[in-house]
């Protein structure tokens, strides 16, 4: 007679989950971006036209991140609020904390 298997409880997952494709397709596009503006740069093109892509490569980033924090916010930080005090406190500050690092680059 054999004892049943015990199965291990779901990892966990992050909010990003269901977009990480939408993610990594948007990260690869920043990539291909950041070498154009490498090569620009080799190329020695005109200065503005160099810190206009440096500009839309910035807001690239930073859409990705406020993607992500939202992602954040509505699953860690509210799968921790349905949870305890504690849990819903440290991902609260954890996403203070990213939110005042975006602010401040």
């Amino acid at each position: 007679m054999s004892t049943p298997a015990v199965q291990a409880p779901p990892a966990p997952h992050h909010g990003y989950i269901t977009d990480k494709d939408k993610y990594l397709n948007r990260l690869k596009r920043i990539e291909g971006q950041a070498r154009g503006i490498s090569k620009m740069v080799d190329d020695e093109k005109y200065c503005i036209d160099i810190l206009t892509q440096i500009s839309a490569l910035t807001s690239a980033l930073q859409a990705v991140a406020i993607g992500l924090l939202d992602d954040h916010l509505k699953h860690c930080v509210i799968d921790a609020a349905r949870m305890d005090d504690d849990d819903a406190q440290n991902k609260i500050k954890e996403a203070t904390d990213a939110i005042a690092r975006l602010v401040r680059s």
